[in-house]
């Protein structure tokens, strides 16, 4: 029955020979001892467990033996033990091992989601801010136009009135130089007025006495 068991692995050796240190695995659920000779005895080096790779050097005629290296170890172990393919149950493991690798990497990557999803609302809140603030910054702008461009009305403005001011303090002079002039002319004319009324008072009184005394004589 092993004979029959061991066929299939035979023809795999068969196939395999070409390459020195093949590699098979141990298919048992129980520890495999590797023993020094190929015989049953007193002769076991160490016991591997299933799942375990070896490399293969050489098969027995009968294919009831192989001989293996494991690490520093060199012995023979029953071939029926071995597969060309590592066992479901230690594939299982494997696929678990995977499984639960590639579980932490997804929860490294969803807290680094997480992470990048808050440093994105933050840099969107960031950028709510500053289109508030630049918003508000356009609005100063704006208000400090209005205020420079009133100052510069103010400023014409003011140069306006300044003008309008030189011009009427000249024309107040002139206004006062000319009723100074005015009141001077009116004073010597009142004085001439008033010299003429007196010449002529002087002329009538002598015209008046003389006709006095012309009556009188």
């Amino acid at each position: 029955m092993k004979q029959y068991k061991a066929f299939p692995l035979f023809l795999f050796f068969l196939a395999t020979m070409a390459s020195a240190d093949a590699i098979v695995y141990i298919t048992d659920q129980v520890d495999i001892p590797i023993r020094s000779d190929k015989a049953f005895g007193n002769n076991i080096i160490r016991s591997l467990p299933s799942g375990t790779e070896l490399s293969i050097l050489q098969i027995t005629d009968d294919n009831a033996w192989a001989q293996i290296k494991y690490e520093d170890t060199v012995g023979w172990i029953i071939a029926s033990y071995l597969s060309k393919d590592p066992p479901a149950r230690e594939e299982l493991k494997k696929l678990k091992r995977t499984y639960n690798a590639n579980k932490l990497i997804i929860s490294k990557f969803q807290v680094e989601k997480e992470e990048f999803e808050k440093q994105i609302i933050s840099l969107k809140q960031e950028n709510t801010d500053l289109v508030v603030q630049s918003s508000k910054s356009r609005a100063e702008k704006a208000h400090i136009e209005q205020i420079y461009q009133d100052a510069l009305k103010l400023e014409h403005e003011n140069e306006r009135l300044i003008q309008e001011t030189l011009q009427l303090k000249t024309e107040l002079q002139l206004a006062e130089n000319n009723t100074k002039i005015e009141k001077d002319t009116s004073q010597r004319n009142w004085f001439i007025v008033g010299a003429l009324v007196l010449f002529f008072g002087i002329v009538i009184g002598y015209a008046v006495q003389g006709l006095v005394k012309r009556r009188r004589y």
